[in-house]
């Protein structure tokens, strides 16, 4: 039933309880296009939003281990690299040793051989004590020198890798110089022999656990993707839906205003009823 009251606009209080329904709404909708959220926050959907803030998390610890990783991978070039010169360095100690073998070189021959084999077992020495990246190296067990095993996180679960680290100074270098052709022949077949294959082995393993971080690597940012894709579907907002809602509810509340504006005229016409 009507009221025509002065105090009391039933019209007028309709038209407003609308015109905030259609205010609230729109300021939903207008945080989703400025945040590009659906949920940007616990209000909008506390348990999509605990999710999220999880997966969020599990994205960090993901590019955080491949950064780790990267310096892992950064650690194991550069010391097959060093290993690399090395092993070159092998064939021209193999070189020198066979002249050595050679019972037929005078005294001056013998020396500057002897010299030679000098120069590139220092050589390899100086090769393995270089092979450093970022301070740290897998060619001494030396811990104070910044080798030994290195740990690395591989993932967001904090699981670890290890690379072991190899006695370069012993495992690596030949024995000094042969006094004379017989040391020299023995140097081929046992130090020159055992050092070589040790030097292969290790680039082998080395190899292996590069390409190892490498797939390691591609995995989690494939995982990356999954996660973040993941997140997106349940978080991100419908931009498109967003802007044709954001422009039926303009309208809306350009309507409910004019609305409200409307009923707050009407206890004017009660004014007719005092004729003068």
């Amino acid at each position: 039933m009507n009221l025509n009251s002065v105090n009391t606009n039933l019209a007028a209080m309709a038209a407003l309880q609308s015109l905030n329904r259609t205010s609230e709404q729109l300021g939903l909708v207008q945080k989703r296009v400025s945040t590009g959220f659906r949920v940007a926050d616990a209000k909008d959907d506390g348990g999509a939003f605990a999710v999220a803030q999880s997966v969020r998390s599990d994205v960090a610890g993901l590019t955080a281990a491949n950064e780790q990783l990267g310096g892992l991978k950064g650690v194991i070039e550069v010391t097959m690299q060093g290993l690399s010169q090395v092993s070159r360095t092998m064939v021209d100690l193999r070189t020198v040793l066979t002249r050595l073998s050679d019972g037929t070189i005078n005294g001056e021959q013998r020396a500057q051989y002897n010299q030679q084999y000098e120069q590139l077992r220092t050589q390899a020495e100086r090769f393995i004590s270089d092979a450093t990246y970022n301070g740290r190296s897998l060619l001494t067990t030396d811990t104070a020198a910044g080798g030994g095993d290195i740990i690395s996180i591989r993932n967001e679960a904090g699981t670890t890798m290890t690379i072991a680290a190899f006695d370069g100074a012993t495992d690596f270098v030949v024995g000094t110089t042969p006094a004379d052709d017989a040391a020299a022949r023995t140097l081929i077949t046992s130090d020159w022999v055992t050092v070589n294959e040790a030097i292969n082995d290790a680039l082998n393993r080395l190899g292996a656990d590069s390409r190892y971080i490498d797939a390691q690597v591609n995995y989690n940012r494939d995982k990356l993707d999954a996660l973040e894709s993941g997140l997106g579907t349940l978080i991100d907002a419908d931009i498109a839906k967003e802007s044709a809602r954001l422009q039926a509810l303009q309208i809306r509340q350009q309507l409910g205003t004019q609305t409200l504006s409307i009923t707050n005229q009407a206890p004017q016409a009660l004014l007719s009823l005092f004729g003068r």
